[in-house]
């Protein structure tokens, strides 16, 4: 006689979710009693839920239920482990063999970069030292000419300052020239009168 629990298909989510439920019973040795739940939905019901305990916390509100799993992060890292290679069992880590020869090669390649690095600080260092060598050369030219510059402009105020005096002295010497002026106008004037008593 064909049992009416295993007439019906289930749907493809509910059979996945069924089938996994099983196989997680199974590895929690109720097999004896997954086995029997075959014949009572509801006993298969109970054993999975006891295995889902073992597992982790169940809770049920009304026909919800939810499930909590133990060690979730060790879960979703074997899970995402691939296959053939082995599981860490008793909460060990999932973390694969180093290989030695790509160490080899890091530390090669680390030798690689600390050179280059190393001659890059270098170029830097002599890059900076030449412009530091022409900031200072055009500093000095700069104070050269402001020096050379103060020194053309107290001469210069000095020249101005001495030919100042000497016009003041010019004036001072040209002023009796009016007075000459007008008596060699005079002068002149006496020279006509007797030149034409003398015609």
């Amino acid at each position: 006689m064909e049992d009416p629990g295993l007439a019906a298909a289930p749907p493809e989510g509910r059979g996945r979710d069924e089938r996994s439920l099983e196989a997680l019973s199974l590895a929690s040795g109720g097999g004896a009693a997954a086995v029997a739940g075959r014949q009572l939905p509801e006993g298969r019901r109970a054993t999975l839920a006891s295995a889902l305990e073992l597992e982790g916390t169940v809770l049920r509100e009304g026909r919800l239920t939810q499930f909590v799993a133990n060690n979730l992060e060790r879960r979703i890292r074997l899970s995402g482990a691939p296959r053939g290679e082995p599981s860490a069992a008793g909460g060990g880590s999932s973390i694969p063999a180093i290989d030695p020869g790509a160490l080899q090669d890091v530390v090669a390649l680390a030798g690689q970069v600390a050179a280059q690095v190393d001659e890059l600080l270098r170029n830097v260092h002599c890059g900076l030292q030449a412009l530091t060598a022409l900031s200072v050369g055009c500093i000095q030219t700069y104070r050269d000419g402001v020096e050379s510059l103060g020194e053309a402009a107290d001469l210069s105020i000095r020249a101005m300052y001495a030919l100042v005096a000497r016009c003041e002295e010019l004036d001072r010497a040209m002023q009796p020239v009016p007075a000459l002026a007008k008596r060699i106008r005079d002068m002149k004037g006496t020279l006509e009168r007797l030149e034409g008593l003398c015609k």
